[in-house]
């Protein structure tokens, strides 16, 4: 795969799975009532398992499937919202965890919540331009999102999974187009660890109506952008890989913006929310199923907390 933008995928999710048969045995729920409005049937929630733990054995796998040599990484991006710790940061802990320490790679952390692997992915780009020599680089998208949950809150816990994806990028021309956007917004979807001058921690919290006409509105907004960018339509287009946060929404966005039939690919039945992490893993698993080609144009789109929102358009 080398040569290519996207050089190597990977995915890890923990042992652990959670369906919705066992979430009506914790909160009052029903399969039917998650089924119907979320697309969600299971998800993997850690039981000892870290964000770093899981970002590691992604990016481990991502690193085989490129077949390239890991002495030629010069970066480590992690897009996560729920770090094992303040500091050190993820990334900095997955390139000891991958026998890396003795590399002088740039390894950091970014937080757009769900949209993190779109940001780390549009990061790292522009990482080939300031550090001339470097070949590759890893990004991840790692969430432990389980540990920010209130298994009281239905309107929540039936929602997220936990998990991790990984993509070797390699420096490469070609097309190419990204997009992002933020606006503070801690009404809609907020977890806190901090109240005014202490520490406080209060779980994910999450408005899901707004959250829905946002995503509805931003995921157009976002494609467009780049297909405009890119002087292509959407009929150009392989695959739209879209934030995996509710088939409701992705069928509303899929529908505004006239999708054809399996352009917007899903694993949402499977996995949930995964956050960071669902895009990749659903990169991962369209690779390793051979469902991917070379020239295959695609578009990547990310929406969550902050409110944050971006796509990246670029070929396979």
């Amino acid at each position: 795969m080398k040569g290519r933008f996207i050089c190597g995928t990977g995915s890890a999710v923990p042992e652990n799975c959670l369906t919705n048969h066992d979430l009506t045995l914790m909160v009052d729920t029903s399969d039917e009532w998650i089924t119907t409005r979320t697309g969600i049937k299971n998800r993997y929630i850690a039981k000892d398992e870290t964000t770093v733990a899981l970002a590691a054995k992604a990016a481990g796998k991502a690193l085989e499937n490129s077949g390239i040599n890991p002495e030629e990484l010069g970066f480590l991006i992690a897009a996560t919202f729920t770090p094992d710790n303040f500091t050190p940061s993820v990334a900095s802990m997955v390139q000891r965890e991958l026998g890396l320490n003795h590399l002088p790679i740039a390894a950091f952390d970014i937080n757009a919540a769900c949209s993190g692997f779109v940001y780390a992915l549009t990061v790292a780009c522009g990482m080939f331009h300031t550090l001339p020599g470097c070949k590759y680089g890893l990004v991840i998208g790692a969430e432990v999102v389980s540990r920010v949950l209130d298994y009281n809150d239905r309107t929540t816990c039936i929602l997220f999974g936990d998990g991790a994806g990984a993509v070797v990028v390699g420096r490469r021309e070609g097309l190419f187009a990204s997009f992002l956007g933020s606006k503070g917004d801690v009404e809609i979807l907020c977890a806190k660890i901090a109240d005014g001058g202490k520490l406080s921690f209060k779980p994910l919290t999450m408005k899901g109506r707004e959250v829905y006409q946002f995503a509805v509105e931003v995921i157009p907004e976002s494609v467009n952008n780049v297909l405009n960018q890119a002087g292509l339509s959407l009929q150009d287009i392989k695959y739209v890989v879209c934030h995996q946060a509710n088939e409701r929404i992705i069928s509303a966005a899929e529908g505004k913006l006239g999708a054809q039939p399996g352009q917007f690919v899903r694993n949402i039945e499977r996995y949930g929310n995964t956050s960071a992490a669902s895009i990749p893993i659903l990169l991962d698993e369209l690779n390793r199923e051979g469902r991917l080609n070379p020239g295959d144009r695609v578009i990547l789109v990310g929406f969550g907390g902050g409110l944050t929102w971006g796509s990246i358009l670029f070929e396979w």
